[in-house]
């Protein structure tokens, strides 16, 4: 539940009421009629305008700008990846974070010339 007077950012309309996507706005009260769908009531200083909003409709400013700080850091290393032709970081990065499997790092364990025996030697039978 948001606190009274924090910032928040518009990110939705569910209802259509004609709110300023993308603005920000301050919590300013809690609709506490328990037939009511709104659970906040949030003033838009730039619309000049109060709003009655459900939850979904608001998220908190600081949120915002952790997802959107995590999604530039993350496509800045797949950026680097792809420059430093860096596979192994690459996967990590596109599969999130998790541990390669144990099948796979044996088969990435090979040398490079140990893999060139192996497909001279299938090519060979």
């Amino acid at each position: 539940m948001l606190k009274l007077g924090e910032k928040i950012v518009i990110v939705g309309d569910r209802f259509e009421q004609h709110l300023p996507v993308g603005e920000y706005g301050y919590v300013i009260a809690y609709d506490r009629n328990n037939d009511s769908a709104f659970d906040y009531i949030i003033r838009v200083p730039r619309a000049n305008r109060q709003f009655y909003v459900p939850a979904s409709d608001v998220e908190l400013e600081e949120l915002l700008l952790e997802q959107e700080a995590e999604r530039i850091g993350r496509e800045a290393l797949i950026d680097y990846a792809l420059a430093t032709r860096n596979e192994e970081l690459f996967k990590r990065i596109m599969n999130g974070d998790e541990e390669p499997a144990e099948e796979e790092t044996a088969k990435e364990a090979l040398s490079r010339e140990e893999f060139i025996r192996q497909v001279n030697l299938k090519a060979w039978i």
